[in-house]
């Protein structure tokens, strides 16, 4: 009881301060107060109901059953806006804030929403080696449920809650990515219901040419309801070894010439300043020394970034045995780094082993309660942007990230990139290697203006036939934009299929300049 009298009393005093400090102030420079004590909660609810529902759904095994009648539900809707006289653009009527995508998606508020809840997983074939889910599953959700079965997805996209149909309609990438390309290039089929209403299957073999165009599409060519993807094989562990780098030279050399090695199973760069960093590399085993296994993803753990910083400090290698899922889902608790800026002593070990159960909080939440004051805060003297460039244009591409941003640590992630039809492909007529830089946090340089800088950067990414991931903040024209992306498959399927009276041009979906 007496804790309870703790606990109230606790309370009523955060409730009495924040009142005299006033909401705003309190949320723009204490933000962690309400993190801690509101959204950390509230996030543990929100894993909790989910994780129920998918249980319940694969022990009554209702997914196959229901999905049909779901899509039938949103074919209903899309001819019930055809019947309205197609008067406004059609998006997905999931809010804006539940997205992992920084933006804000204004967009829902004038467009016809048409609702569509397909978040299970429908079918694991295993002779075929493809699982079909429905576009709401989570990257989460879906190792949970296909590691107790031996199996895994080649590319597992970082964060927990990202979902399928984001990182098709999107992207997605990860450390296996040198052999097996974007998370686009592990799905073999999708289902789309279209402008029309009627509902299409489309793969390298069907429908060949939307099969290539929905990637980066932000679906403004239909509405994803099922995709099939690739599985391999799990293995219990990923044996990494982590090795200090110094010179940007020796980095991007050193980068280059693991990421061409196949059989490495993972390459991932973490850069700490200009000139170090520390490249690890990964292989898949059933096989571990006791003495070496580390459970990154347990809740007391340090963070993972912070982790890998120790053997740069030491100026030694090592190497370690890490729990395939754990390695999966490494960077999750800390949102990349991104927590640190939110809750400054996250990593503490007394937060670590008290809360850090609770830990991460949920992106949608966090863009929930962000307010106006935050969100400009974070728009004008913060960064979340992942650039894609050509691996040969490593070394220069970092130092003009040094030099308009100046954020560490830099994330390096490396993919193969094939000569696929569609919005991005290399420059020639070969597959390519290209290299993920991923910049999340506050500018340390002088002269950065967000809107200046990110023009100068996207700028120098098209002079490299690069491309910007486009779930962050895009500053481009239209023609700068169709500069960077070839869209030649892409408007001739919207010409086709009617899309220009059902949904929005993608450069007006994401790009600042046509939201604004």
């Amino acid at each position: 009881m007496s804790a309870l009298w703790s606990v109230g009393a606790g309370l009523l005093l955060l409730l009495l301060w924040v009142r005299h400090r006033g909401l705003e102030a309190v949320l723009v420079h204490h933000r962690w107060v309400f993190v801690c004590f509101f959204l950390l909660p509230l996030s543990i609810l929100f894993d909790i109901y989910y994780q129920l529902r998918a249980w319940a759904v694969w022990r009554l095994h209702s997914a196959p059953r229901q999905h049909a009648q779901r899509v039938r539900h949103i074919q209903e809707q899309v001819r019930e806006w055809k019947k309205e006289g197609s008067k406004r653009y059609m998006c997905t009527g999931r809010p804006g804030w539940l997205t992992v995508s920084l933006r804000v998606g204004k967009y829902k508020k004038t467009h016809k929403n048409i609702m569509i809840n397909l978040m299970d997983v429908l079918e694991v074939d295993s002779e075929r080696q493809v699982v079909r889910v429905e576009p709401l599953v989570s990257m989460g959700q879906l190792t949970a449920y296909l590691n107790p079965m031996g199996w895994t997805i080649p590319v597992v996209p970082e964060l927990d809650d990202l979902t399928v149909g984001g990182l098709i309609m999107g992207t997605g990438i990860e450390s296996s990515s040198h052999i097996y390309g974007l998370f686009q290039h592990t799905c073999v089929a999708y289902e789309l219901v279209l402008a029309d209403g009627s509902l299409v299957r489309c793969s390298p073999t069907e429908n060949s040419d939307l099969f290539y165009a929905v990637p980066w599409s932000c679906g403004t060519l239909g509405f994803l309801v099922a995709a099939e993807i690739k599985m391999i094989p799990a293995k219990k562990y990923v044996k990494i070894h982590y090795e200090p780098v110094r010179g940007l030279q020796k980095i991007c050399e050193t980068f280059t010439e693991e990421s061409k090695k196949k059989e490495n199973s993972f390459v991932e760069g973490l850069m700490y300043s200009l000139d170090e960093a520390v490249i690890m590399t990964g292989v898949l085993t059933d096989e571990a020394e006791q003495s070496k296994i580390n459970r990154i993803g347990n809740y007391y753990k340090p963070w993972f970034f912070k982790h890998v910083e120790k053997y740069l400090k030491a100026d030694r290698t090592g190497v370690e045995y890490i729990p395939s899922r754990h390695y999966y889902h490494r960077h999750t608790r800390s949102i990349f780094w991104e927590l640190q800026d939110i809750i400054p002593f996250g990593n503490n070990p007394v937060f670590r082993y008290l809360f850090g159960w609770m830990v991460p909080p949920k992106i949608s939440l966090l863009k929930l309660t962000q307010g106006e004051a935050i969100r400009k805060l974070y728009e004008q003297h913060h960064v979340v942007q992942d650039m894609l460039v050509p691996m040969k244009s490593l070394e220069k591409s970092i130092q003009t990230f040094h030099v308009d941003l100046n954020v560490y640590p830099i994330w390096l992630c490396p993919f193969i990139l094939p000569n696929n039809p569609g919005m991005v492909h290399p420059k020639g007529n070969e597959t390519e290697l290209y290299v993920d830089i991923g910049a999340y946090g506050e500018p340390k340089s002088k002269q950065f203006e967000a809107r200046a800088s990110m023009r100068q950067m996207e700028k120098f990414v098209r002079s490299v036939h690069g491309f910007q991931m486009l779930y962050a903040d895009c500053y481009m024209t239209r023609e700068e934009f169709w500069d960077m992306f070839d869209g030649s498959l892409y408007h001739k399927l919207r010409e086709q299929m009617n899309c220009k009276d059902a949904f929005p041009e993608v450069y007006d979906k994401i790009c600042k300049a046509a939201r604004h």
